[in-house]
């Protein structure tokens, strides 16, 4: 059965229906903005933490999730992806508060549009925080972070100590991510070091074919992972809303990366 909704998420739910209606039917983004901002302002300051595994506040709390989604969507989609993180953090303060989702979705956003360093602080006081270390998505996220942020601006020392520092992982993951950077490293050095003419031996651009290859595998592999992070949520929402919300999901991971 559905939660009961109170007057506040009641409304906030149809405001989220109205948005995804104006975001996927309508491409009016920025009726769909609109109406994510009235939804997350109809839920207020919302509950505080330590109270996730109430029925209600989950469902309070996927609402609220659910509106920014659509509302980093319209953003993107009309180029405004600047105002990305700001818009998110009007309605959770910190950034250590993200979702779980919203922080993975605008990790993907900031790297695919390649401006990885907007994540950097953000991104690096959520896998601190000790309120997320218990958290079953730290170690996706934390690999994520590592990928898209961390090592493509070079920063391995960071990448190491904040690997090290998660105390939600285990000995196995710890290893994992290490080696990660460490081979990261390395690459770095050898192509610092490659002559001139090594360089030449490279073909000069990539075929379409293996472009759109990568790409493909890619968006598939993101689109894998941010299925499975949402997957144990679904059971909240009636059948209709599962479909919308796995449909959103996939125009979110997919359309973000702007050489679609």
């Amino acid at each position: 059965e559905p939660p009961a909704w109170a007057p506040g998420p009641a409304q906030a739910a149809a405001l989220l229906e109205e948005a995804a209606d104006l975001l996927v039917l309508h491409r009016d983004f920025a009726a769909a903005v609109e109406r994510c901002e009235a939804g997350c302002d109809s839920l207020g300051a919302g509950p505080g933490p330590g109270h996730e595994r109430c029925l209600f506040l989950t469902s309070f709390a996927e609402v609220k999730c659910s509106l920014c989604v659509v509302g980093i969507q319209a953003l993107a989609e009309m180029n405004r992806w600047r105002e990305v993180l700001s818009w998110v953090l009007q309605y959770y303060h910190l950034p250590e508060h993200l979702p779980p989702k919203v922080l993975e979705l605008c990790i993907l956003l900031y790297s695919k549009v390649r401006e990885p360093q907007v994540m950097l602080e953000a991104g690096g006081s959520w896998l601190r925080a000790q309120a997320n270390q218990g958290l079953p998505e730290l170690g996706s996220l934390l690999e994520l972070y590592l990928a898209e942020v961390l090592l493509p601006l070079g920063l391995f020392e960071g990448a190491e100590e904040l690997v090290r520092g998660c105390a939600g992982l285990d000995s196995e993951q710890q290893l994992a991510l290490l080696g990660t950077v460490r081979e990261s490293r390395r690459r770095a050095q050898r192509e610092e070091t490659r002559s001139p003419a090594e360089e030449q031996q490279e073909p000069a651009t990539e075929t379409a074919l293996g472009v759109l290859s990568q790409k493909l595998l890619t968006m598939l592999t993101l689109l894998r992972r941010a299925l499975r992070s949402m997957s144990n949520h679904f059971y909240l929402l009636p059948y209709k809303k599962m479909l919308l919300a796995t449909f959103l999901l996939y125009l979110v991971v997919v359309r973000l990366d702007p050489g679609t």
